[in-house]
């Protein structure tokens, strides 16, 4: 007779889900994939949507545990986790700071820079403070083409690769849409490729194998992410071993400078001469069908339901840390 494998908490679940964010439907996703996948491992979890009611849901079903699926601002930037944190749930991920670190893209490239890890040249365009691209460019040594974008959105929503001046003023307006801080920052050319890594109890993380990104158009917008066939991925990454291992090491190194936990991914564009720089982290990675973190982990023979195991000890981990605190 098989022996019953061991679960790491009897604890109820709940897989936080949805939200409010422009990305709530790629969370919807993620939570339900999620959730099944908890369930198939033996656990005892909730599938709850975000909403005004989530105080009452988690008292309601006596939530013990969060699990994280939520994308996008008040997900992901350290919001839900201060709430969490002040209820005395555990969840999975990051932790406040990190995740608030994270989210704001020119905060990370800041912090990064400060690292000597190599991120693009820009700067940041508050709401209101109306500025040419020519007079903008100048002051700062950029040359077109640029990528404007939110500083606290995700899935490419928001961002626009200016190409010529008639394209500023209407990437600039459609990124401050989203955020009243827009990044402005050189397109770097080459390949779009992205490493995950896997929080671990001991040790330093687990980095996946790296995957390139082939988007229609060069573009990785949000339809290329989100609709089956748009873009071609190949894992692991068809890089030279030189540049393979120097981004697994500035990814590694890009985990740590924010002090996250769980599972990550760090985007990178690596140049035609195999200069790679970062693009930005993300603290909670989409675990949808299309996701990038599965299609990693499976290279590694690491299954879905396995993976999501994984990011559950990060929990288990926090409330032990939570523990420790209140003696």
């Amino acid at each position: 007779m098989a022996k019953k494998r061991r679960l790491l908490t009897s604890s109820r679940v709940g897989v936080l889900m949805g939200g409010q964010s422009s990305e709530r439907e790629v969370s919807l996703r993620t939570g339900a994939a999620v959730h099944q996948a908890l369930l198939r491992r033996g656990y005892d979890a909730v599938a709850i949507d975000v909403g005004p009611s989530l105080s009452k849901d988690l008292q309601a079903h006596s939530i013990a545990m969060a699990f994280l699926a939520l994308h996008g601002p008040g997900g992901e930037d350290g919001s839900i986790q201060g709430y969490l944190e002040t209820l005395g749930i555990p969840y999975t991920g990051s932790g406040i700071h990190s995740s608030a670190v994270g989210m704001h893209k020119e905060t990370t490239k800041i912090l990064l820079r400060a690292q000597a890890i190599p991120v693009p040249t820009g700067f940041v365009i508050r709401r209101g403070a109306l500025r040419s691209s020519g007079r903008s460019l100048r002051s700062t040594k950029l040359r077109l083409p640029v990528v404007v974008k939110p500083a606290s959105e995700g899935s490419t929503i928001g961002v626009t690769i200016v190409k010529k001046p008639s394209q500023w003023n209407p990437a600039v307006a459609l990124a401050h849409q989203y955020d009243r801080e827009a990044v402005v920052e050189a397109y770097v050319p080459g390949h779009e490729v992205t490493v995950s890594l896997l929080g671990r109890r001991d040790g330093a993380p687990l980095v996946l194998p790296a995957v390139e990104i082939m988007a229609p158009g060069g573009f990785y917008d949000y339809a290329a992410k989100y609709e089956k066939g748009k873009t071609r991925y190949v894992c692991p990454a068809p890089l030279p071993a030189s540049i393979t291992t120097h981004i697994r090491k500035l990814a590694s190194q890009t985990y740590e400078a924010l002090g996250c936990a769980g599972a990550v991914r760090v985007d990178f564009r690596i140049t035609p001469r195999g200069r790679p720089y970062v693009l930005e982290i993300n603290t909670v990675p989409g675990m949808t069908e299309t996701s990038l973190l599965p299609m990693a982990a499976a290279q590694a023979g690491i299954g879905y339901d396995e993976l999501t195991e994984r990011i559950l000890e990060s929990a288990i981990v926090r409330r032990e840390q939570m523990t420790q605190r209140s003696k």
